[in-house]
């Protein structure tokens, strides 16, 4: 009980942090990293590193 009690709060988490932006749905750089359990800049930092593992739509710095 206590995992699926884990995946509807992370679940929730995901669609409380999807915002709408001029029509575009979008998740920001610091909801992600909460999501992730790192800091924004390691994310940023990875992101940056991996860019060709990632949609061309993925990330916009």
């Amino acid at each position: 009980m206590k995992n699926n009690e884990s995946n509807i709060l992370t679940q929730e988490l995901v669609i409380n942090s999807i915002y709408q932006v001029r029509g575009i749905r979008v998740m920001f750089d610091f909801d992600l990293a909460e999501l992730y359990q790192v800091e924004t800049r390691a994310l940023k930092q990875s992101v940056k590193r991996n860019i060709s593992r990632f949609p061309g739509d993925f990330f916009s710095f």
